[in-house]
Formats: structure tokens, C-alpha cells, sequence
């Protein structure tokens, strides 16, 4: 595929300058044209936007927490880099977040991803592929493409398809739950991710200054969330299951 039909889109918030550096070693080493999203700002995220776009309880299984203003402001810079695939008429675009550095087995897993892509083709690459179980769709040198299931979390590394991303858009114009849990839902958004293994990234934000959507939580919260959170997965994997 020519390379000029995919282009990559880092998101970055203005205000975490300890990542610029990082953004400009990423952007310097990506095999593509990159273009730099302005991330949305949970701290001046406007209530009226909040009110438009986040609904508890919209799908099933429900989602058990409420969304903080940082994790809705994290969906709508996906939802910006999303567009502006659209928008720009390519085939695919590379999403990557600030706090991502490219390993040595990069190289085979872009030419993976790559040469497997299609408009309608969504492919992760995850940070920790040692997570996930699945069918082999593809295989090029040292690396493979699976379809995950369930899909992993975290939305690090993906290259989307433009017929992918506008199902995203139109499957999340209002939203109930954070952006890598959204994808999951493969019986919601009409798009079935795949990954490919190796992923060739790694998250270093602890090497930044720390997550920019994490929030302190009190002991009787963690504890409540540690609680719920396998619940959830276990109904999320259920549902995977029964699409395949």
C-alpha cells in the first residue's frame, strides 16, 4: 500500500510539556507523515460538551463507574484523530498516544499492519500482547495479526481504517464508558480489532511524569472497583464470545 494513503496522528495535550521531547523523538521516527492532535483538556472540558457526549448506563453490560472529565476528554481526542482519517481521505491513519516509544520489533509489526490494512480493517498494537488469545488472520516475518478476544485494553498504538473510523464516530457520538473498553464492543461499534503481535511500542509515561487521565482514588473506592472491575470483564468476554 502506498504510503501516502496513511498518515499518522499523535495525540498530545498542550499543557504536559514534559512530553515534547518525546513527541518529536516519536514523530522523527515514524515511517510516515505525522500530524501532532491537540488533545481535549479535561480541566476546561466545557459541562455543556460533557452533558452531549457522556451517558451512563448506555449499553450493556453496564459500565460500573462514572467517567471522570479526563477520561471523556481522552475519548474525544480519539474521536479527533478518528475524524480527521475521515476528513483527510486516507486509507488508514495511525493513532498513537504522547507516551508511546517505538522497540525493535516495530519494524515487522508496521510492515504487519501495513501490509494487512484495509479501510474497513481496525489493527491494535499493543503494549502488552502477552495478554491476549486469538485467531491468526495474518503472518509476515517475525510478526502476526490476531483477532483478539476479548480485545485487549489501552489504546496506545491502532492503525484504523477510514471505513473504520467513521463507524467509530457514528457508533460513539454519545458515550457511556472510557475509549479502550468502547472498542471492545465489537456488538456496538460494527468493528472487530484486531492485533498484531509483537507490538512493537511500550508505554512509558512513568518516564514522563505520569498518566495525564489516572486520578487518586480513596481505599473504600479502589477496593470497590477491584471488586467490579472482573465482573464487568467477565460479562465483556461472555459477549465476545458469543460474536465469534
Amino acid at each position: 500500500m502506498p504510503s501516502e494513503t496513511i498518515k499518522a496522528f499523535i495525540i498530545h495535550l498542550e499543557r504536559a510539556k514534559d512530553r515534547r521531547t518525546q513527541v518529536k523523538k516519536l514523530a522523527a521516527k515514524l515511517p510516515v507523515a505525522t500530524e501532532i492532535i491537540d488533545a481535549v483538556d479535561g480541566r476546561t472540558l466545557d459541562k455543556a460538551v460533557i452533558e452531549q457526549v457522556y451517558r451512563r448506563h448506555l449499553h450493556k453490560p453496564h459500565y460500573p463507574f462514572e467517567l471522570s472529565t479526563s477520561e471523556i476528554a481522552c475519548f474525544l481526542s480519539h474521536r479527533k484523530a478518528w475524524q480527521a482519517i475521515v476528513d483527510q481521505d486516507l486509507i488508514a491513519g495511525l493513532v498513537i498516544e504522547d507516551d508511546v516509544a517505538l522497540n525493535k520489533d516495530f519494524p515487522a509489526a508496521w510492515a504487519a499492519a501495513k501490509a494487512y490494512i484495509t479501510a474497513d480493517r481496525f489493527i491494535r498494537l499493543p503494549f502488552r500482547p502477552e495478554r491476549e488469545r486469538g485467531q491468526e488472520r495474518f503472518r509476515s516475518g517475525k510478526a502476526r495479526i490476531i483477532q483478539p478476544m476479548p480485545v485487549g485494553l489501552g489504546m496506545v498504538a491502532q492503525l484504523v481504517g477510514c471505513d473504520a473510523a467513521k463507524r467509530l464516530l457514528s457508533a460513539t457520538e454519545q458515550f457511556d464508558r472510557p475509549v479502550d473498553t468502547t472498542v471492545q464492543m465489537t456488538w456496538v461499534t460494527g468493528v472487530i480489532p484486531l492485533s498484531v503481535h509483537p507490538g512493537g511500542v511500550q508505554e512509558v509515561s512513568v518516564r514522563l511524569g505520569g498518566s495525564t487521565i489516572q486520578q487518586k482514588r480513596s481505599i473504600a473506592n479502589r477496593l470497590v472497583r477491584e471488586v467490579l472491575r472482573p465482573l464487568y470483564r467477565m460479562r465483556v468476554k461472555r459477549n465476545s464470545q458469543k460474536q465469534n
